[in-house]
């Protein structure tokens, strides 16, 4: 009797449980807007939080590397304090000196070639006025041209820049006051990220006790599994495109230093941070690139697009399987799907977002086919069956890799010393 009493109050349970479900989702697509906006708000209200643990991955990076090898040896406790102190503020120095030479390399040569621009735009169109009729229309888009009041369009045009002194004037104000909240929530970002990384193995242990307590054993299991792929895949991307992006504008530099295309160090510079973005980035780059080339010399240009082009294929082929191989684990039309469909959703950082964590998904759908057809071939009496491609097999044997390489990570300091504080006592 009671075993038929608990079945039925399970049962009640999971009733109430789909129904409640079903009402959730019923309101969410009746009141969509409302919903959407609670959740612009809640992003917006942890946004700094978000920002903090985005700059907590890229310092990581850098500085896992380093606490292995700043006396690895050492045993001391002094030490061991100081090497992650140490090592962070080498990442952190590393990293802002990388951001501070990107924008002192583009900035200035940016500004040079939009005032470039302008002033040829008003050669053009004095040389225009200058002109008769008869020479105007012998230039392609003659008759155009010559229906186009060039006099009144340039006077239209000062007076517009003159009655909008004052709202260019508010503008600026106003992208001042915008620019110290951003200020104010970056600092917040850096201070939450800083916490992260000085506790980062604490808050692991109480992240898998949390989910080991209140999770059921297997879903929390596979909680602990797939944060563990995410971290891994995450670095991976990091440390293989930031790489690629140095080779890719170490060689666009050599290329336009043969070939003397004109601001050889700024489009290079521009071209390697561009190829962050995966796929498409080094278009941009190359691009923008073009354009500034244009009003330089327009057959370099056209010449320098045929460059880019074929550095293009180099990499696509030859730098990017090389450098990336196994770090992630899709084929170029996927990381084109998730470039675009994160650009879409989330912008800049969904762009830079989407390709990990794709690959995350692509390993733990994998992992969970490959058990669901042992499954299943167990179930009819057959053999299991043998991976169809190399990649699938690649696949397990790195999240095996990433289990061995997190679990194989250093205690946290403070269990550390209190071993270390025991072994004294004893002796």
């Amino acid at each position: 009797m009671k075993t038929v009493f608990e079945n039925k109050k399970k049962l009640a349970a999971w009733i109430i449980g789909i129904v409640a479900v079903c009402i959730l989702l019923f309101l969410g697509v009746r009141y969509i807007d409302a919903v959407a906006d609670a959740f612009s708000w809640c992003v917006k209200i942890v946004m700094p939080l978000l920002i903090g643990c985005a700059i907590a991955i890229i310092i990581n990076v850098p500085m896992a590397f380093l606490e292995k090898h700043l006396w690895p040896k050492s045993q001391k406790p002094f030490l061991c304090k100081l090497r992650r102190a140490v090592a962070f503020v080498i990442s952190l120095v590393l990293i802002i000196g990388i951001f501070a030479g990107i924008v002192i390399i583009i900035l200035p040569t940016l500004v040079e070639t939009v005032t470039v621009i302008v002033q040829s735009a008003v050669k053009i169109v004095e040389r225009i006025n200058s002109i008769s009729k008869e020479e105007i229309e012998a230039l392609p888009f003659g008759e155009l041209l010559l229906d186009i009041d060039w006099t009144h369009l340039v006077d239209t045009l000062t007076n517009w820049l003159q009655n909008q002194v004052k709202t260019i004037a508010n503008t600026i104000f106003g992208t001042i006051t915008s620019l110290v909240g951003v200020i104010i929530d970056l600092f917040v970002s850096v201070i939450f990220a800083i916490y992260l990384l000085f506790s980062k193995e604490k808050l692991k242990v109480q992240a898998k006790r949390i989910v080991k307590a209140w999770l059921p054993k297997n879903f929390g299991e596979w909680i602990i599994h797939a944060m563990s792929v995410a971290n891994a895949n995450f670095r991976n991307f990091i440390v293989g495109q930031s790489l690629e992006a140095v080779l890719l504008g170490l060689l666009c530099l050599l290329g336009m230093l043969i070939f003397k295309f004109p601001y050889a160090a700024m489009i290079s510079t521009l071209v390697g941070v561009t190829s962050l973005i995966p796929v498409i980035g080094s278009f941009i780059g190359g691009g923008v690139g073009a354009f500034m080339i244009l009003t330089v010399d327009p057959i370099k240009a056209l010449w320098f697009i045929v460059y880019i082009i074929i550095l293009q294929q180099i990499e696509g082929n030859l730098i990017y399987p090389r450098v990336m191989g196994d770090r992630v684990k899709l084929s170029p039309m996927w990381i084109l799907a998730a470039v675009t469909i994160g650009g879409g959703v989330a912008g800049p950082v969904g762009i830079l977002v989407s390709v990990p964590l794709l690959s995350t998904i692509s390993v733990l759908f994998t992992e969970q086919t490959k058990k669901r057809e042992e499954k299943l071939a167990l179930e009819m009496g057959e053999e299991s069956p043998e991976p169809d491609t190399v990649e699938s097999a690649s696949t397990e044997e790195q999240s095996q890799q990433t289990e061995e390489l997190l679990d194989a990570e250093e205690e946290p300091e403070p269990i550390k010393e209190k071993e270390q504080k025991n072994k004294r006592k004893k002796k």
